[in-house]
């Protein structure tokens, strides 16, 4: 019982940071590697078979968790709470799992993060997947509710539109004040 676990959102101005958690079904998934490599249409495909067949477990750091404890120990939060919440899901804990990353979190699952990892082990490009998916639906409906800032296309990204929004409009409460752009509009 291996379970991969990847995150999505790390490096955006805006929005939360999501993980996954996922443990493939007997036979796995045909056609998984890094979220980022596969169009949208080939992720929203997989997404649903991974979801139909596999055990999974989403995770979220919200922008507030990100700017009060920073990006890197929200991300690990997530992970952490992706972890957890699949092993109460199947109510036993993994015999391992891997991390896509050069860190872990500080946890008592036995563990190993492996650099590239979305793209060597499937079970991973599956976590990679889900979390991807799950934050840009996030960002698409933030979209509607924060007019002009691109979200639907950009996903919170530095993106020119987002930035000029920024200038223009100023941040709204999903722009991680943290962030040095985000931080610099708001002594503006």
């Amino acid at each position: 019982m291996i379970f991969g676990i990847d995150e999505a959102g790390r490096g955006p101005l805006a929005g939360p940071v999501v993980a996954a958690a996922v443990l493939l079904c007997d036979g796995g998934i045909a056609g998984l590697d890094d979220s980022k490599k596969l169009s949208a249409k080939k992720r929203a495909a997989l997404e649903l078979q991974i979801k139909a067949h596999c055990h999974w477990a989403i995770g979220i750091a919200s922008v507030e968790e990100i700017d009060r404890i920073n990006i890197l120990q929200a991300t690990m939060l997530a992970m952490t709470r992706a972890a957890n919440e699949l092993t109460a899901q199947l109510g036993k804990e993994p015999q391992q799992i891997l991390v896509d990353g050069n860190r872990l979190p500080r946890w008592n699952y036995r563990a190993e993060a492996v650099v590239g990892g979305d793209a060597i082990h499937p079970c991973i490009s599956a976590a990679s997947i889900i979390a991807k998916e799950h934050r840009d639906r996030l960002m698409i409906a933030a979209d509607a509710d924060y007019p002009g800032y691109g979200w639907a296309s950009n996903k919170g990204y530095g993106s020119k539109l987002h930035m000029d929004a920024l200038r223009r409009l100023g941040p709204t409460p999903l722009h991680r004040r943290s962030f040095a752009p985000v931080a610099q509009m708001i002594l503006v």
